[in-house]
């Protein structure tokens, strides 16, 4: 019986990559208020895979794109060994009219492991696109009750 395949999961075993960026939590809390920039080409896809190694952390992020539209998915996989197949699709593919406003987004890493941000343009057969973007992470704030009278 041949199983269904999440068409995100597809798209990174057979699709081709331009640019694939790979950050820590750290890199990203050094990223200052600047954006940067992704470049991606026609009928391609890039990504940006946040490797977390503490659960509870909220990853955001905003992004617009130019000239034109482009699609959007968060995948999860728990390590570098884990194989493509047995991603977890956290946002489903989902096109995006970044060219004309700013997308925002954030999600709760609720386990330490790779989360992967991908900017799929393989829909686009002529025009490659840059998508410049800002990522940003909280940590859960813990109260340990030190202020305590």
């Amino acid at each position: 019986v041949p199983t269904v395949q999440d068409s995100e999961i597809s798209l990174l075993k057979s699709g081709e990559v331009t640019i694939g960026v790979t950050l820590s939590t750290d890199d990203i809390s050094q990223f200052g208020d600047s954006s940067r920039e992704l470049f991606i080409r026609s009928s391609c896809y890039s990504v940006i895979t946040v490797a977390v190694s503490d659960s509870g952390l909220t990853i955001s992020w905003t992004f617009s794109s130019e000239p034109k539209s482009i699609s959007f998915s968060v995948v999860y996989q728990e390590s570098a060994d884990t194989l493509v197949e047995q991603s977890k699709v956290l946002i489903p593919l989902t096109r995006c009219n970044s060219h004309k406003e700013t997308v925002q987004g954030q999600l709760k890493a609720r386990h330490p492991g790779l989360y992967t941000l991908i900017f799929d343009n393989s829909f686009s057969r002529f025009i490659s696109k840059k998508v410049f973007y800002h990522l940003t992470i909280e940590k859960p704030v813990i109260y340990d009750g030190s202020d305590f009278p």
